[in-house]
């Protein structure tokens, strides 16, 4: 089998989430990501590897390329011997035990990409997102979870309905919050954290239970927040730390 017209068209539209959708597949590229999925629970459509990429299993699903043809249907600057289409597995139920992260409304790839790893590396099992919160099988975020989207559960809803029906204790980060390092903070609880610009929505902030912030140490105080991954790393590492 080789790399036909088709499968660049397929590869090339996959960039869009409403053919990611129509196609239920997604896109993940180099070594150690495609890998990590073809030994997870995902299942694999397709998988386009160059000659120097060692494959062992699912042959008959490979197609052999040459490195032009992956530049041809890669997303990356320097692409790396191997691309795999990956089938979406369905939507799974919202989490109701243990530390669950929610996110409302979180734009940025990269970010939702490493808040996936965060929960990976701090035991976090349940990722809920809202619906309006970027698609986890963005190529972009696919790469930025390094693998850790095959080990978190992630699942899009309604996020002020999925407060409204859990009986976990719900956490927002707000700078106006309590300070985190002077709070007793639950084994079992619902971290919420909101959207780059504007933060928590007004719904959802209406019906939580608890809010708990970062201070800041400097001297002179200017700046204005924490990006939001590395406010989710300081605050799972203070939850966890109780434990």
């Amino acid at each position: 089998m080789s790399l036909s017209k088709n499968h660049i068209k397929l590869i090339t539209s996959l960039q869009q989430k409403k053919y990611r959708q129509k196609h239920k597949l997604f896109v993940a590229e180099g070594v150690k990501v495609v890998e990590e999925f073809l030994n997870s629970d995902f299942e694999c459509e397709r998988v386009f590897a160059t000659e120097n990429y060692e494959f062992s299993g699912l042959e008959d699903k490979r197609v052999l390329i040459s490195d032009l043809e992956l530049k041809k249907i890669s997303q990356l600057k320097t692409p790396n011997k191997v691309l795999g289409l990956f089938k979406i597995p369905e939507n799974q139920e919202l989490g109701n035990q243990g530390l669950v992260v929610a996110l409302d409304a979180i734009n940025d790839p990269g970010n939702l990409g490493t808040i996936i790893r965060l929960c990976d590396w701090f035991g976090v099992d349940i990722l809920v997102c809202s619906k309006d919160t970027v698609d986890c099988y963005n190529q972009k975020v696919v790469q930025a979870s390094m693998g850790s989207l095959t080990r978190v559960a992630i699942v899009y809803g309604d996020l002020t309905s999925y407060l409204k029906s859990t009986n976990l204790p719900s956490y927002i980060a707000d700078m106006d919050g309590t300070n985190v390092y002077e709070t007793s903070l639950p084994k079992e609880a619902i971290l919420i954290m909101g959207n780059e610009a504007n933060g928590v929505s007004k719904e959802v902030r209406e019906i939580v239970d608890a809010k708990i912030s970062i201070p800041r140490f400097g001297k002179i105080q200017e700046t204005e927040s924490l990006n939001v991954a590395t406010a989710t790393a300081i605050l799972l590492s203070e939850f966890k730390r109780g434990l």
